[in-house]
């Protein structure tokens, strides 16, 4: 055989390559918890001023939200987050520079009551902060045909006019990360984190239908809610109309149109609370008035200034002077239908006013519209 077959037949020789040296995530973590530590107090301070601003303009502008939380990001939480490896090699960390790439270091978290409330904060967000990008997880979720809760999430930086003042210059370029949620949404969130599904992949097909099923009741929930303030709205607005136009036998007696028939009737009292409209309403269906038109036909004649100075010797507030005259009216059956009629000072009161009445020579009456029920 020839040399140049031997040669041919002579296995090839292979270089032995250089081992990969594996990535030190402990290390990442370390550091990275060491970093983020010394700056930690900027971020808390941050994610206060962006929650005040944020409470006082929802006041400002009658935003209702059910809360408004603000922390900074926990550093077991952060080290953790460092030490993610890469999505498409887990040999490489998914954030080699931490401290910049991780952006919810400051973060605030809005919980409204409302679906319709989410879009009112959103347009505040907006006005209020220089908003660096925008992450709807609830499109995200849908798209993929997944389940999973439903927020949308803002990176946030103060805008150049409020940088300039002295006290916000130090968050000049300082993130912050704002999600905001109906309260179901939160609701999902917090009990889909304690049973701790991270994938869509993992999870028994059974716990995966009735998860799909909650989400979907939950959904159908939130709308419900803002249905049923939409046309408690819509409601008062009618009853208010229908109460400038006179038509008191179609209002029901709500809260909201005690306040508005009282207006009218007995001029507005700013001084008044709305828990005091709710008892009002209340008394007024225990004494068995159900719409406005018993109401005005029972405290016709009286003259409420009048009727409250013999009472109480001057002039009262707006619900009181309402009382006064329907006990005017009824006389003893307001007494004998009002929920107090078993306690002995509320009985002494109501005489000591029956008997002012009469020295005053007021016509004490008995009316009667012939659906009061007695309620104990």
């Amino acid at each position: 055989m020839s040399e140049a077959s031997q040669s041919q037949l002579a296995p090839a020789v292979i270089e032995p390559s250089t081992p990969r040296k594996e990535f030190d995530f402990e290390l990442q973590r370390q550091k990275a918890v060491d970093s983020f530590a010394k700056v930690r107090p900027l971020y808390e301070d941050f994610s206060t001023v962006v929650r005040n601003i944020l409470r006082e303009t929802f006041e400002r502008k009658g935003i209702k939200s059910h809360s408004i939380e603000a922390r900074a990001k926990s550093l077991e939480s952060f080290g953790q987050k460092a030490m993610s490896p890469s999505e498409t090699d887990i040999n490489v960390p998914k954030y080699p520079d931490p401290l910049k790439q991780i952006t919810d270091l400051a973060g605030v978290r809005v919980i409204t009551f409302f679906p319709k409330t989410l879009e009112e904060v959103d347009k505040n967000i907006k006005e209020q902060f220089r908003v660096i990008e925008t992450v709807d997880h609830t499109k995200s979720l849908h798209e993929a045909e997944q389940f999973g809760y439903q927020s949308v999430h803002y990176l946030v930086q103060l805008k150049a006019d409020r940088i300039k003042l002295p006290e916000y210059q130090k968050f000049d370029e300082v993130i912050a990360e704002i999600q905001i949620r109906t309260v179901l949404q939160h609701a999902w969130a917090e009990i889909e984190h304690d049973i701790q599904y991270k994938s869509n992949v993992t999870i028994p097909e059974e716990i995966r239908r009735r998860f799909m099923a909650l989400a979907g009741m939950l959904e159908i929930a939130d709308r419900e809610f803002q249905a049923i303030q939409d046309d408690d709205l819509s409601l008062r607005v009618q009853a208010r109309q229908l109460m400038n136009e006179g038509n008191f036998e179609k209002v029901e007696i709500t809260p909201d149109a005690v306040k508005s028939y009282l207006d009218r009737k007995l001029g507005p009292d700013d001084r008044m609370a709305e828990f005091s409209y709710d008892w009002t309403a209340r008394l007024l269906r225990q004494l068995g008035f159900t719409n406005f038109r018993q109401v005005d036909e029972c405290i016709k004649g009286y003259d409420d200034d009048r009727v409250s100075r013999i009472m109480y010797d001057n002039r009262q507030g707006q619900l009181t002077r309402f009382e006064s005259v329907l006990i005017a009216s009824m006389g003893p059956k307001f007494f004998e239908q009002h929920p107090w009629k078993r306690l002995a000072w509320f009985k002494n009161s109501m005489q000591e006013r029956f008997n002012r009445l009469k020295e005053a020579g007021i016509t004490i009456g008995s009316y009667n519209h012939g659906s009061a029920a007695n309620h104990e």
